[in-house]
């Protein structure tokens, strides 16, 4: 089994510093593969805890090399929810990534634990008549709130 090591970090600031200096990113320090994979930055303001500021990524299998650098960029500047982010915040930031394996099929909404699994959400928005979905890794929905049970996570999240 595959798992996140440091030198995936260190590839995707090496990806977000070489697009603010408009160089080609270095060669990475790991394997590549192929895996369901996410990035996830988040900036720590005035010593506080980090704050989510971008988390991108796909459920489907991606290139470790080619999908790093493609999410590394895509959560740092465009992720929908957040403003880019600058240059100037490099220094403040912090990045995580996450290479999902052992899926497992719930047996209904509430056959979760939170900050042990991830949870994918899906469901029609009727104001704009549309589908809708969102992923939460298993620390990005610990990181929303004091939650001590999937309901409670979910009530937030859908509110």
């Amino acid at each position: 089994m595959v798992t996140a090591k440091k030198e995936m970090v260190v590839y995707c600031f090496d990806t977000l510093i070489a697009h603010y200096n408009s160089d080609q990113v270095p060669h990475p320090a790991f394997e590549d593969g192929q895996h369901p994979l996410f990035v996830t930055w988040k900036k720590v303001v005035n010593g506080g805890e980090p704050r989510l500021r971008g988390c991108i990524g796909s459920l489907a299998a991606r290139d470790l090399i080619n999908g790093f650098k493609d999410y590394a960029l895509t959560s740092a500047l465009r992720d929908r929810r957040f403003p880019p982010i600058q240059a100037k915040e490099l220094p403040s930031l912090e990045c995580t990534v996450s290479i999902l394996t052992d899926y497992e099929t719930a047996n209904d909404y509430l056959d979760w634990e939170v900050g042990t699994h991830g949870i994918i959400i899906e469901f029609s928005d009727p104001d704009y008549n549309t589908r809708r979905n969102a992923t939460y890794l298993p620390e990005v929905a610990a990181d929303e709130g004091n939650f001590l049970s999937p309901l409670s996570l979910i009530s937030y999240l859908l509110s």
